[in-house]
């Protein structure tokens, strides 16, 4: 049984979400993992649900004979993958980076360059895209990123109040567009280190 599939039995048949597997240098082997989403509701993944599935997966690792020299369960950090809807809509309003699978190119309008394929900026949900915007577009468009290019200002910084912001931009786009998507790791104590806690590893 392949690797992925062991994981994914293991930890939904717990009642957990899969969020990532990792293969690192030295034989480690990292499985992060939360509660499905429920708007509303945010429950902390604790030691105790790290270590029931840690055990649980080292005897179906073994049966099947997967190599690993370290295993390692621990819920998501602040840089947490976006994979599916569920994720982009738990994470509307957050501060999210994407790598887009191919330059903007032309569809970049002069906006920003086209070759570029990173982004960092708020998520959020179109809905309700128009069949108009669809078809330009391709595809439907369900999702954006809104970011300015206005430098960060520095701790203690004097802001003019005459000072004139850059104007904010957007970039529509499907997850199928997406290399890859994650929450921005920005420490925030006061909002999403908060709702991300409980970042405590179990180890075999």
């Amino acid at each position: 049984m392949a690797l992925q599939q062991i994981v994914e039995e293991t930890v939904i048949g717990f009642g957990y979400d899969l969020v990532e597997i990792e293969r690192s240098a030295g034989g480690l082997l990292r499985i992060t993992i939360d509660f499905p989403w429920q708007p509303g509701l945010e429950p902390f993944i604790n030691v105790e649900d790290c270590e029931k599935v840690n055990r649980q997966l080292q005897f179906a690792l073994e049966v099947d004979g997967v190599e690993y020299n370290r295993l390692e369960v621990s819920s998501p950090g602040i840089d947490r993958p976006l994979r599916n809807d569920n994720d982009f809509k738990r994470f509307v309003g957050q501060l999210i980076d994407i790598t887009l699978k191919a330059p903007m190119g032309e569809a970049a309008a002069g906006l920003v360059h086209g070759n570029r394929k990173k982004f960092r900026g708020t998520l959020e949900y179109l809905e309700g895209t128009s069949a108009a915007e669809a078809a330009q577009a391709g595809q439907p468009v369900h999702w954006q990123i809104v970011w300015s290019d206005a430098p960060e200002v520095k701790p203690g910084q004097r802001v003019s109040k005459k000072r004139v912001p850059p104007p904010l931009q957007a970039l529509g786009f499907t997850r199928d567009e997406l290399r890859e998507a994650r929450l921005a790791p920005v420490v925030d104590f006061k909002g999403r280190r908060h709702k991300e806690a409980g970042d405590t590893p179990a180890q075999d």
